[in-house]
């Protein structure tokens, strides 16, 4: 610790991204990245857009919210944009959330809600899950200063139905309920046909994932004017240009192709369920998932020994050391022959 240090940081712990190796290259299973490029439109449009960069971007991310609003039958002034849905993430604890009223949220889940909780200094509760990984839903409503939900949950990528998401925000109508829908796209019911009936909802989703543009970092939310309204007022207490003109040109012309958005989002979830038929093939318990990433055990085999088998093997994923999912592995979803790698790799470790 840098003697140096504000007192609010000296006692965080940060979050810690999954690794982005240089050493040698790897199949990379661990930070669920999209397994495939981007549309050719997105590439155009940065193409285009490179030529306006000594220009500033649009603080308000006009295009891109008028093509996020256009997709969901939203109005304009009920989209956000971000730098990633981790800054929408952070914008949103510091605008909805007080010192004095509880947060809460699942124990075992994105792991940078403690993180953004403890740094903002926030009073916050992790709600145990069930012995199956699943939310206990009713410990979730009344009562809460606000509750942060991903759906489908990371690491377990287990979804709540749409009903199981209205009965929490409902039972909030004092809270801010923020509904993480990074992994939404790949067969979870998402939130946003609530939005009009609810102003304390805020659904957050990204273009990391369905959209593979991890690389260029944009997220945004969705709700009603009053929260958008409040993440704008923190946004420009920070930095009103926090999105640049290549990230807002190519999610605007992604979002733009829905025809490759259903193809690749549709190939993910085919190449996920027969990689999660052949593990259970070969002795594995497989958690079912509806994001891009599969959650597995094997009995009697630790997490790391399997993490650091497949390393070994030239392939990479996640492991957590966190108390009751030590001995498990989230499986990034890559192509189908990644997947036949894996799968080979740990018919031999085990």
């Amino acid at each position: 610790m840098n003697r140096f240090w504000s007192r609010r940081i000296q006692s965080i712990v940060p979050y810690t991204p999954g690794e982005q190796p240089k050493d040698r290259k790897f199949i990379k299973l661990n930070t669920n990245e999209c397994p495939e490029p981007p549309s050719a439109q997105v590439l155009e449009a940065v193409r285009a857009a490179a030529a306006e960069l000594p220009r500033y971007p649009d603080p308000e991310c006009g295009s891109l919210r008028a093509a996020i609003a256009g997709r969901e039958g939203l109005d304009v002034d009920q989209v956000f944009c971000g730098n990633g849905s981790d800054e929408v993430l952070a914008f949103a604890f510091q605008a909805f959330f007080d010192p004095d009223r509880e947060v809460v949220f699942p124990r075992i889940t994105y792991s940078f809600y403690p993180v953004y909780a403890s740094f903002f200094g926030l009073k916050y509760r992790e709600i145990p899950m069930n012995s199956d990984f699943s939310i206990p839903v009713e410990q979730l409503c009344g009562g809460n200063g606000g509750v942060v939900l991903a759906n489908p949950n990371a690491p377990t990528g287990i979804a709540l139905d749409l009903g199981q998401v209205e009965r929490i925000v409902a039972a909030n109508p004092e809270a801010v309920v923020i509904v993480d829908e990074a992994y939404v796209d790949f067969g979870a019911q998402s939130a946003v046909g609530l939005i009009g009936r609810y102003p304390n909802l805020l659904v957050v989703q990204t273009a990391s994932k369905s959209w593979a543009l991890a690389g260029l970092r944009v997220g945004w939310a969705m709700g009603d004017p009053g929260l958008i309204g409040g993440l704008r007022c923190v946004r420009d207490s920070i930095n009103s240009y926090t999105v640049d003109r290549l990230a807002q040109a190519a999610a605007t012309a992604a979002i733009g192709d829905e025809a490759w958005f259903q193809a690749v989002r549709a190939r993910v979830m085919e190449t996920r369920e027969r990689a999660a038929k052949r593990l259970k093939e070969i002795g594995f318990t497989v958690l079912p998932s509806q994001g891009n990433f599969l959650f597995v055990s094997r009995p009697g085999r630790p997490g790391r020994e399997l993490a650091e088998g497949l390393r070994q093997r030239g392939i990479l994923v996640r492991r957590w050391d966190q108390p009751g999912i030590e001995d498990w592995l989230r499986i990034s979803v890559g192509t189908g022959e990644d997947m036949d790698a894996l799968a080979a790799a740990l018919e031999e470790l085990v």
